[in-house]
């Protein structure tokens, strides 16, 4: 028998604060909540579900700089915790030395991952200017991974046009010592070993922006989510495609050119539906939906097909949507969540059968994820 909670928590980062969108059980009826963090650019929101009603924010102020909030009652109330801010200067010259080129400070932090089950106080951070950290305590303080964050070849890392940013961290649910990270304009690494080291995780994905356009490193990742059904299988959004992996991003496989244009940003898969990827599909020259309608195109990996799963000119205009903007629920059917730059959140309470905008005008939306309650 399938547990249906009394409420369900959409959590949206936005260019001018945090939002906590209540439903019900049916995921018919929502309420918005009090923004947090007005004014103040949120590019992820995150529940950690080692401890329900644990919230955490990645907020970036164009004045006061980056900062980490928590929430321990579901979005009610926040307090910024620890922010890690300067890479650690170990191992170099004085920073304080006038021939000591000083350490990049963190210009906007990316993305909150909470750790393995079985770490229930770790976390990790993902910033820009391409750096790693992990917490131990659950924020209250940080320690950069070296690994990365000093990697011999970062010197001839390139920003994406977001910004040299760490966007995506996914931690293997079978050993908390195997995860996974996205850099733009980078590429995905895998470690074995708990950060100590990585290896490149590109072979197969296309780099049309540069001579080589099947390099070892250097393309420009915008999203990976995992299977829930097969650990060792991703679906990927790149700068260069839709990609799917099914040896741990040892080799990917391009999906997405009957769709045209697989350009874009954001992807999900749902742990009721394992086989299924939801991807939105941007025209890649203007970023935006670019067909005069919403649309959401669903994959399946056992029949390798693809299906279009909101009906054409059903919400009428021309959207865009970031590299968080899309997230699943645990609940079968699986709800799909889709927020715009416009400041539009689209839902389905069906795995796609049906659609429904919420009414309400958000700021421009940056990352979309669900606060999933627990099962019984």
């Amino acid at each position: 028998m399938t547990y249906r909670p009394s409420r369900i928590q959409i959590l949206l980062g936005t260019r001018k604060g945090t939002y906590v969108v209540e439903g019900n059980a049916r995921r018919t009826s929502w309420k918005v909540g009090r923004p947090a963090h007005v004014g103040e650019e949120v590019y992820h929101v995150i529940a950690d579900p080692r401890h329900p009603g644990s919230l955490y924010a990645a907020v970036n102020n164009g004045f006061w700089g980056p900062a980490v909030h928590r929430s321990r009652d579901g979005g009610r109330t926040w307090k910024e915790v620890a922010t890690p801010l300067l890479p650690r200067t170990r191992n170099r010259p004085n920073p304080m030395e006038a021939s000591a080129p000083a350490p990049k400070p963190v210009a906007n932090l990316w993305h909150i991952e909470p750790g393995h089950p079985s770490e229930p106080k770790t976390l990790y951070l993902g910033a820009d200017p391409h750096l790693l950290f992990r917490s131990p305590d659950l924020g209250a303080s940080w320690d950069p991974i070296d690994s990365i964050n000093e990697h011999p070849a970062r010197k001839d890392w390139a920003p994406g046009a977001g910004g040299a940013c760490l966007h995506t961290i996914l931690v293997d649910p079978r050993d908390p010592k195997r995860m996974y990270i996205g850099l733009s304009a980078v590429g995905t690494f895998r470690t074995e070993n708990g950060g100590d080291s990585w290896v490149p995780t590109n072979r197969g994905v296309l780099a049309p922006f540069l001579p080589d356009k099947h390099p070892e490193t250097g393309q420009c990742v915008h999203h990976v989510a995992p299977d829930a059904r097969d650990s060792d299988t991703f679906y990927r959004q790149d700068h260069g495609g839709m990609y799917v992996s099914h040896d741990r991003m040892d080799h990917w496989i391009r999906i997405g050119r009957p769709l045209g244009d697989d350009f874009g940003f954001a992807v999900a898969s749902p742990p009721a539906a394992p086989g299924r990827a939801y991807f939105v599909r941007l025209n890649g020259r203007d970023r935006t939906t670019g067909t005069g309608y919403f649309q959401v195109q669903e994959w399946n990996d056992d029949r390798k097909r693809w299906r279009a799963l909101v009906r054409p000119n059903a919400f009428p205009g021309t959207f865009g949507v970031h590299r968080e903007g899309i997230s699943t629920d645990n609940l079968d059917p699986p709800g799909i969540y889709v927020g715009t730059t416009t400041g539009q959140l689209f839902v389905s309470p069906n795995a796609g059968k049906s659609w429904q905008q919420i009414p309400f005008a958000f700021p421009g939306i940056h990352s979309v994820a669900v606060a999933n309650p627990a099962s019984r």
